[in-house]
């Protein structure tokens, strides 16, 4: 084993929404300072979508097996690579509503209250507005929380066609509003995340040193089990500690809560931090299904830019909440709809010689998306060094509804249309993603101020081991409906004023 010779302040393990932006956070303070990244930096002709083919799968998923609760292995649609899963995410940055962060009854349960509320977020979500340079408007939205700053940037122009759809939605009585997206307007990477604004300025700093390609495997602790003393990591195929004062996991909710599980030792079997038993447990991991309208030809390559949420709490005829609505943006682009093929396969029947791309360019998407709720059955574990995803999807009847009323919805936007702009097939295909894509994924280390019924308190820290953070999405209690790439940003930016404190920064 090959021993680390420096000994660190902090030791950040990923660089993705949390971990780059603690990096950003932290690295003006002046402590010593190691991140560690299980991947590389992502070639740029790989984040430049308009120049590959999003339909191959298996460029956007990870090169390992993981298993689902029957034993069969699947490659997650998960990205290892300096900036984490924000390289292939669709860069829409939106808060959670304020009632999301209270008890909210559903029709299957409840999403349970934080520990924390709105206003205890509200100037970090600012804060990570401005670090990553999201454009957006603050007013159109009716679910919208209230805001200290307006975003830095105006938002993003709708694609003709959509705008046509987008006024046709407002004739309905609803509320089309401007998705808010982190941009950095380059041409040949557009949009914004982890690497660009949290890890390239965090390297500026001399106090800073990243090491890639090193797959971290296993924390030691001291005999007590209350505190890290070292990181083990594989480095091409090399076992080395690394030595830190504090550690702060952020390697995403499924592998965070999986290296916890496999840093089990004679003080703490059944993993480490897992004295309440809520390691792993509590995976949400969103209700996203794709619904597809047929439409004049169009570049399949624009950005996301409209959403809806008049559904957000439910409806009329429904008093439950039902969820958010998004566009996919340009099909060619969409990396979570490479999943959906088969949705295509019914308009294929409609449109006969016509292949993926020919389809594609011939489509508008929606994304549809409910929260899911906490399950501690929904879970991963990690058994002979193998990891499982148990994952059975709940708050099913609010996703069918918001699903069959979008369609409505398109309808009659359709009806209302010129036959130029929208095709009036009657023909809506729509699918859920399947298990391999685990975007959105939350929940695995809940925070809170009761040991017994969490794994974090209200700063990140874990219970049970003094000097450990967990800064991804694993601190969710519930989920929203809404992504929560802005609100584990947010939430990096808290602890991270928490850690200067700590640190005596």
């Amino acid at each position: 084993m090959i021993i680390d010779d420096d000994r660190y302040d902090l030791i950040i393990i990923g660089t993705g929404a949390g971990g780059g932006t603690l990096a950003y956070k932290l690295a003006p303070s002046g402590k010593k300072i190691l991140i560690l990244e299980r991947g590389d930096f992502m070639p740029l002709e790989e984040q430049n979508r308009s120049n590959v083919d999003v339909f191959k799968k298996e460029r956007y998923h990870a090169s390992e097996q993981w298993y689902d609760h029957n034993g069969e292995p699947f490659y997650p649609q998960t990205n290892y690579a300096i900036g984490g899963n924000t390289k292939i995410y669709g860069a829409v940055l939106m808060r959670m509503r304020e009632r999301d962060f209270a008890s909210v009854p559903h029709q299957e349960g409840v999403s349970p209250e934080w520990c924390l509320t709105y206003n205890d977020f509200e100037p970090y979500y600012t804060e990570a507005e401005h670090l990553y340079k999201v454009h957006g408007q603050a007013t159109a939205d009716p679910t919208e929380p209230p805001h200290s700053a307006d975003y830095p940037y105006p938002a993003v122009e709708h694609e003709a066609q959509v705008q046509e759809v987008v006024s046709a939605i407002a004739q309905q009585g609803l509320h089309p509003t401007p998705l808010p997206v982190g941009l950095t307007r380059q041409e040949d990477d557009p949009t914004n995340d982890a690497e660009v604004s949290g890890i390239a300025p965090a390297l500026k700093y001399s106090n800073v040193t990243l090491k890639t390609q090193t797959q971290v495997v296993c924390l030691h602790t001291n005999p007590s089990g209350r505190e890290v003393k070292a990181v083990e990591a594989e480095v091409d195929g090399k076992s080395h500690l690394f030595f830190g004062d504090i550690v702060v996991l952020a390697c995403g909710a499924i592998n965070s809560a999986a290296l916890l599980l496999r840093s089990g030792n004679d003080t703490c079997p059944n993993g480490l931090a897992n004295q309440s038993g809520l390691v792993g447990r509590n995976l949400m991991k969103h209700r996203i299904s794709s619904v597809v309208q047929l439409s004049a030809p169009n570049s399949g390559q624009f950005q996301r830019s409209v959403s809806v949420n008049d559904f957000y709490w439910g409806e009329k005829d429904f008093p439950y909440p039902m969820g958010h609505i998004q566009n996919t943006g340009g099909l060619l682009q969409d990396i979570i709809f490479a999943e959906s093929p088969p949705v295509l396969s019914v308009l294929a029947k409609v449109m006969p010689g016509f292949g993926l791309k020919q389809l594609a360019t011939h489509s508008i998407g929606w994304w549809v998306q409910t929260e899911d709720l906490p399950d501690p059955n929904n879970r991963v574990w990690v058994e002979k060094n193998k990891l499982y995803l148990n994952y059975t999807p709940n708050n099913t009847e609010a996703h069918d509804r918001l699903v069959y009323r979008w369609i409505e919805v398109l309808k009659g936007v359709e009806k209302n249309m010129k036959q130029s702009v929208l095709q009036r097939s009657g023909l809506h295909p729509n699918g859920e993603v399947p298990i391999q894509v685990v975007a959105n994924q939350c929940g695995t280390c809940r925070f809170g101020p009761d040991p017994a019924t969490s794994v974090l308190d209200p700063f990140c820290r874990t219970h049970a081991v003094d000097n450990l953070y967990v800064v991804d999405g694993s601190f969710f209690p519930s989920h929203a409906a809404v992504s929560p790439a802005l609100t584990i940003m947010a939430n990096a930016l808290r602890v991270g004023d928490h850690l200067l404190d700590r640190l005596g920064a």
